[in-house]
């Protein structure tokens, strides 16, 4: 029997073309593979602890800290896609890189499409669910919808195509459906595969050829998608009763008062943040962020308006004073992530939902945040980005007028929404 571009079931592959690090079972170290041997190639595979991704002597190699990487005597290499490309490319005129400039086009195009709109969002659609990342509701949710898009797109080509480019495996292939497997096996259920026939139709015939099975293994599609569980709450551990004080001894009781030692003095506490001494408040911060991180945005938002204390906090319409120059949309969510790093002393008292809507080149930063009390406070305020930005008071009489954008801004409907995150 003949495996695919001719290689013999027999034939044992001979060049090694370095060590692969990962840990086991990661689709992505298989994409490697899998366009390794179909140029007769090989990896050796080593399997490490994740913690050893963050020595000094890993970060030197690979800055990035992330999984899988290449190490071999003449090259070193992080990112999936490039280590895969590195083994599609290893032999000459490898056909499953495309035979001609037009389908060597089309297999970057699907990379590109596999790393943006595939991988991307799918890791961010399951990796809450697996608890692997905070699970964000409104985020999750924005993923799947991203998903969908992008199987949507896919579904239309694949109405006539066994393969994405040719009429054999490319890697195009390889990389789409190495994308794919952690859908399948976590979210992609049986009611979600109905709605992309073409693409399920796809993933199938291609993880059960032989060399996409030897190094992804049997994938087993999941009748029902796995959901969130919300963390349960530690129970505070019962205080046990004081032990009685032991008898005094008879020689104690003569010790006159006055010269009985003083108690020590108390150590001094940290100095409480001026949001402390605020009156209490019928809402609870801790609460709302539950509420918001754990159910549908409607429900999160009625509880929101029903419990909201006008008087023992603000709300706050928040705008990225130099828009006009942000450019790709990745770089300006990070910017985002950037501000909220600096935020750690608001924690306790703020909540906020920023977003960038448009596109790379064109786009804004802009959001709301629920504040303790009635001021920007200096937690807030003392935040080395907080000069960049325009924190604008949104009065109670403008509740009413502004609730339904405040509504979008927190469920990520947005006209033009790209990305965003959500600090709590």
């Amino acid at each position: 029997m003949l495996l695919e571009h001719g290689l013999s079931s027999s034939k044992t592959c001979t060049m090694t073309l370095g060590v692969l690090k990962s840990y086991p079972g990661n689709p992505n170290v298989a994409k490697a593979q899998i366009a390794a041997a179909y140029n007769g190639l090989e990896f050796t595979f080593e399997a490490i602890d994740m913690s050893a991704s963050k020595s000094p002597e890993y970060l030197a190699l690979f800055p990035m800290g992330k999984v899988p990487v290449l190490t071999s005597p003449t090259i070193n290499l992080f990112e999936s896609s490039a280590i895969g490309y590195y083994a599609a490319s290893a032999k000459e005129n490898s056909p499953i890189l495309g035979n001609n400039a037009i389908e060597k086009a089309l297999v970057a195009q699907w990379v590109l499409f596999s790393q943006a709109e595939l991988s991307n969002n799918i890791s961010d659609w399951v990796g809450p669910l697996r608890g692997n990342r905070p699970y964000i509701k409104p985020a999750v949710d924005a993923a799947i919808d991203r998903v969908k898009r992008a199987l949507r797109a896919l579904d239309t080509v694949l109405q006539t195509k066994t393969y994405l480019v040719g009429e054999s495996v490319t890697y195009a292939d390889i990389v789409v459906v190495t994308a794919l497997v952690r859908g399948f096996q976590f979210v992609f259920d049986k009611p979600f595969r109905a709605q992309f026939k073409n693409v399920t139709r796809y993933f199938t015939t291609l993880v059960n050829k032989d060399l996409f099975k030897k190094f992804l293994g049997e994938i087993t599609l999941i009748e029902t998608a796995i959901k969130y569980t919300p963390p349960k709450k530690e129970k505070k551990p019962e205080k046990k009763p004081a032990a009685p004080a032991p008898a005094k001894k008879e020689a104690a009781k003569e010790v006159k008062k006055e010269e009985e030692e003083e108690p020590a003095p108390a150590a001094a506490k940290p100095a409480k943040s001026k949001l402390d001494l605020l009156p209490p408040s019928k809402l609870k911060m801790d609460d709302w962020k539950r509420m918001y991180s754990n159910n549908d945005t409607d429900v999160a938002m009625k509880w929101f308006w029903e419990n909201f204390d006008s008087e023992g906090y603000s709300l706050w319409r928040v705008d990225y004073k130099y828009n006009d120059e942000l450019t790709l949309v990745f770089m300006s969510n990070n910017l985002i992530g950037g501000f909220f790093a600096r935020l750690e002393r608001a924690r306790k008292y703020a909540f906020g939902s920023m977003i960038v809507t448009g596109t790379n080149n064109n786009n804004a930063i802009s959001g709301y945040f629920v504040i303790r009390g009635q001021e920007v406070p200096e937690e807030v305020y003392d935040a080395a980005d907080f000069d960049s930005y325009t924190f604008t008071k949104v009065e109670p009489s403008q509740y009413a007028e502004k609730k339904d954008e405040i509504y979008k801004y927190m469920a990520w409907e947005v006209d033009g929404f790209a990305d965003g995150k959500i600090f709590k």
